[in-house]
Formats: structure tokens, C-alpha cells, sequence
């Protein structure tokens, strides 16, 4: 299963800086630029972390792409 990442597009939404979402969420920019720019996945609680920081649900953030037919 594979899936996306909205992440960037949310946080610029918010106005918020690589830095101000690592330390909201207990993590560092090196690993939320790395998540957005698919470098690096999001552990499961980091994902959680993410979703709950920005009241939405892992699902909005990391959507699973459908399965090519």
C-alpha cells in the first residue's frame, strides 16, 4: 500500500515553518523536510503526532493512492 503526503501544502496553509511543526510535534525540521519531500516516512507515531497537532486525521495528511487497474 502507498500514500501520499499533503503535508507541506497543510502547513504552508497554517503559516507554519518546518521548525514550528517539529517542536510542536517532538521532532526535528531535518524530519518533517524529509517527510514532505518523500525522502523519509513518517513513523506511526510521528504520523499521529502530526494529525492530532493540526486536528485532522492521518488520512488528510497521508492519503492511500488507489491501486493502479
Amino acid at each position: 500500500m502507498d500514500y501520499t503526503n499533503n503535508l507541506y501544502e497543510i502547513r504552508k496553509s497554517r503559516n507554519l515553518s518546518q521548525e514550528d511543526l517539529a517542536r510542536s510535534v517532538d521532532s526535528c525540521r531535518n524530519t518533517i523536510g524529509n517527510i514532505e519531500r518523500g525522502l523519509q516516512d513518517p513513523s506511526l507515531s510521528m504520523a499521529y503526532r502530526i494529525a492530532k497537532y493540526f486536528e485532522l486525521s492521518v488520512y488528510e495528511i497521508f492519503p492511500i493512492k488507489e491501486a493502479a487497474k
